[in-house]
């Protein structure tokens, strides 16, 4: 067992960094085929597109934009069943999200003065979902639903096709029910390109979500920094920690930690506990479920990225885990509520013996788009106001701009800026 994940015991607070170290990437390569790449499709469009289609995903389409008949051809071949599962999850992620619309309020912050703020949603957003070793049809709704609700006019979508030029069809048909606009046959830098820039084909956005592999992210963040484009949040490898005591079960401990594992070979699962006698039983249960996974040859490598960590006490678990700030925090302890309340960095929480992951990631509702690599420690997941931008009112009476302007002329003059004080002193007097 010690040969795929690492046990360390009592670290002192001065070493907890070099515990948290997450896997590392080289940059400096990737940076310059992702500038390579991002300028390739804003000078030569659906030709470059095409060409670096071709050569990463070794296939040529002849069409990026998939047909409405080719959807209904494609999600015609799935099962009742896993259709019927799509639309349950899709029903509970709604239901959640739509509970975080606000309804604009009227502030009048002095008599005469009334402020407020309207929530407009972005009007043209883009998704990206990725092809990999896994469909994430999932994402689709994570990402789909909320904009649909926020009111976005224009949602796309791109995704990598297969090596027969196809999509998933669960996918397609999560799209489909989501409220999916248009989706398009690209993955990789240059779908981060596309939506950057526009192409013939496929339309620029004002925003792009969606997670992937190092070269997507570091694509999201070109795009950020160069294309006038915002991005959700720069999302690294998936991660998960999990709090448990004694009261655990360590069959559901080792499954969490694997669960995460299976994502991918940069994934990372770390557990922290105060009892060595869990971390025996949870190593046994390690060794016994990994082989039987299917994703088996990629969850060993995860676990290389993986650790077990024990603590003194509580006060040490709940410094720790601010310090890393996981994408996952799942506690199973007898005091989840007590723990829970102390944590103020995660991206998203799981309390209880009886709630895993596995349950965000497809259908309690919440969404399982979250900040990785430490960025919980200021990024929010994605989530119905990230479809949104703000935008503030004011409406002041001839009564309200006597009243503020004794405030304004003083600040006004303070800052030398007189056309500041004349704006507001020429309508007092007049």
């Amino acid at each position: 067992m010690s040969s795929f994940i690492n046990i360390i015991k009592y670290p002192e607070r001065g070493k907890w960094a070099k515990v948290l170290t997450r896997p590392e990437t080289n940059n400096t390569k990737l940076l310059a085929t992702v500038k390579e790449i991002m300028t390739a499709v804003r000078q030569k469009g659906d030709d470059a597109v095409h060409a670096y289609g071709e050569k990463f995903d070794n296939v040529k389409v002849m069409h990026l934009k998939v047909a409405s008949v080719e959807m209904q051809e494609n999600t015609s071949i799935l099962s009742k069943e896993l259709k019927n599962a799509i639309i349950s999850a899709q029903r509970n992620i709604e239901y959640f999200h739509r509970t975080q619309v606000i309804r604009p309020q009227k502030i009048e912050t002095v008599p005469g003065v009334v402020c407020w703020q309207k929530p407009v949603p972005i009007e043209k957003v883009g998704l990206y979902i990725p092809g990999g070793t896994a469909p994430l049809f999932s994402t689709v709704l994570m990402l789909a639903i909320p904009a649909k609700i926020a009111g976005c006019n224009e949602i796309i979508l791109c995704t990598p096709p297969n090596k027969e030029g196809d999509i998933h069809p669960a996918i397609l048909f999560a799209a489909k029910i989501a409220g999916v606009s248009k989706v398009f046959k690209i993955g990789g830098i240059q779908a981060i390109a596309a939506m950057t820039y526009g192409t013939k084909s496929v339309p620029k956005v004002y925003k792009i979500f969606g997670p992937g592999n190092q070269y997507v992210t570091a694509a999201k963040q070109w795009a950020a920094m160069n294309g006038k484009v915002a991005i959700d949040m720069p999302a690294g490898p998936s991660e998960v920690e999990i709090i448990a005591d004694e009261s655990a079960n360590p069959a559901f401990v080792a499954a969490d930690m694997l669960s995460q594992a299976e994502h991918g070979a940069d994934s990372q699962a770390i557990l922290l506990t105060s009892s060595e006698d869990l971390v025996a039983k949870v190593r046994d249960e390690l060794e016994k479920q990994l082989p039987a996974l299917p994703r088996r040859d990629i969850a060993t490598k995860a676990m290389a990225n993986s650790r077990i960590v024990i603590l003194k006490n509580d006060d040490e678990i709940v410094d720790f885990t601010n310090l890393y700030a996981p994408e996952h925090l799942i506690i199973e302890t007898n005091n989840y509520h007590e723990l829970s309340e102390r944590i103020s960095n995660a991206g998203s929480v799981f309390l209880g013996h009886y709630t895993p992951e596995s349950a965000g990631d497809y259908a309690s509702g919440t969404n399982h788009t979250l900040p990785t690599n430490g960025y919980a420690k200021m990024y929010s997941g994605v989530n119905l106001d990230s479809f949104l931008k703000k935008i503030t009112f004011q409406e002041i009476t001839r009564k309200g701009i006597t009243n503020l302007a004794p405030t304004i002329d003083v600040l006004a003059k303070a800052e030398l800026l007189d056309a500041h004080r004349n704006a507001v002193n020429l309508r007092v007097n007049s």
